[in-house]
């Protein structure tokens, strides 16, 4: 679910009217919905209430602390990716021993944060890195816990930048040498072995290619435990979301009537599916979903700055651009477009690209799409924005950040304040 809709008119947040949120704090404008991820991860967690189950959030899909804060007193851990990830999980108020670090190039003074905070497992990437962690553990006298992450070599049939259990991708060990690889892992002296990890990609909309890690995996954690005394086995996320007609999604109604009769992937299909072949394990079952928790509740409010009618095209061109939302230029990512103000009935759609203002061919958020008419000067809403995209906004051209807000019921935080040009140039300095 999520809590975008329309209300008397007016395209609404929960219960908060989003073109007064964009005319009191102006766009590009980033707004979060609290009851949606509070709602995703509740279920997510009850789905797996059968398992002995940890829900590590993955802090890389949207690391405001006000988001991390609010996983953090509902229990969660937190997969992160970085020494910085960290931190900010640590601010906002999480548990060290609940985070799992993940990411293929962890430098030594993340590692020795990392151990000297009591994190709960480095998810090693490669043999290198163990004997990496296994020197800088020996130097501040710690076992450094770990977990090796296999790469079964299974296709998840996503986008190629976001596929990662492949044996041509850059994570994890092949899974034709991990039992030699834990038991090289096993023979050093400030290593403690505490799991075992795979994560085959992002944005998968079919349950099969999570069974399919899963039998092949699962066999190989039983060894483990066997022979290792492993405590857990983590499946990764990966889990998709609705984009295309997210906003009619919201009622859990969206399919009906489509063509080609595609359902999203539901938690209870992935629960149903997995939780019988985990269970025999008698392991703990870690995940580390990230755009399944925040990517619904998510939107960007932008505003139509110009019109432009050429002989080929018409552009909407919008006041954000790729540094505010780069999904649908790096991923060619579908965004759903939604005026802030609800169409009349029977009122027409143009078909138009929506275009930002950096000085790139690339900077679009849509391209010959069928939307609303809209005019200079209206709001419009880039929705299911929650997840990769504040997180990777930029300064490219010198534009500042966007601001943040949090939704709770009628209520509007500011979660971050838009960057101001002296905030841009802040720690810059000229010779001499």
């Amino acid at each position: 679910m999520h809590s975008f809709h329309y209300d008397k008119g007016a395209l609404h947040c929960e219960g908060v009217d989003l073109q007064a949120l964009a005319d009191q704090h102006g766009t590009p404008l980033y707004v979060y919905s609290q009851a949606t991820i509070l709602d995703h991860f509740r279920r997510l967690d009850q789905a797996m209430a059968g398992l002995d189950h940890l829900i590590c959030y993955a802090t890389k899909a949207n690391s405001n602390l006000a988001v991390l804060n609010l996983l953090a007193r509902e229990g969660a851990g937190f997969d992160i990716v970085s020494g910085g990830e960290l931190q900010r999980v640590i601010r906002a108020g999480g548990d060290a021993g609940k985070c799992t670090f993940a990411g293929v190039g962890k430098t030594r003074a993340e590692i020795e944060l990392a151990l000297k905070a009591g994190i709960y497992s480095f998810n090693a990437e490669s043999e290198a890195e163990v004997r990496h962690i296994d020197a800088v553990a020996g130097e501040l006298g710690l076992k450094a816990p770990i977990a090796l992450r296999v790469n079964p070599n299974v296709d998840a049939k996503t986008h190629k930048y976001i596929s990662t259990g492949k044996s041509e991708n850059k994570f994890g060990i092949d899974f034709s040498i991990i039992r030699e690889a834990y038991a090289r892992a096993a023979e050093l002296p400030n290593i403690h072995i505490r799991g075992l990890q795979m994560h085959i990609g992002s944005q998968l909309t079919s349950s099969n290619p999570f069974v399919e890690a899963v039998e092949k995996v699962g066999p190989l954690a039983d060894e483990l435990k066997a022979a290792y005394g492993i405590e857990f086995f983590s499946i990764g996320g990966g889990i998709g979301i609705v984009y295309q007609d997210s906003l009619a999604s919201g009622c859990h109604t969206w399919w009906e009537g489509r063509e080609d009769g595609a359902k999203p992937l539901t938690i209870e299909e992935y629960a149903q599916r997995l939780v019988p072949l985990l269970q025999p394990l008698g392991l703990r079952i870690l995940l580390e979903p990230g755009r399944y928790m925040v990517g619904n509740a998510g939107a960007l409010l932008t505003r139509v700055l110009f019109e432009k009618r050429g002989s080929a095209k018409t552009f909407k061109i919008v006041d954000a651009g790729m540094n505010d939302l780069i999904r649908p230029a790096l991923y060619q990512g579908h965004h759903e477009i939604a005026p802030l103000r609800e169409p009349a009935p029977g009122v027409g759609a143009e078909k138009v690209d929506v275009v930002g203002p950096v000085c790139e061919s690339g900077d679009f958020l849509a391209q010959d799409r069928e939307i609303p008419p809209v005019g200079e000067g209206d709001a419009i809403a880039v929705l299911s924005a929650g997840a990769y995209g504040f997180v990777m906004a930029s300064n490219y051209n010198s534009r500042p950040l966007p601001a943040e807000i949090l939704v709770d019921g009628d209520k509007a935080h500011v979660i971050r304040r838009r960057q101001s040009f002296e905030d841009l140039i802040a720690g810059e300095s000229i010779p001499g």
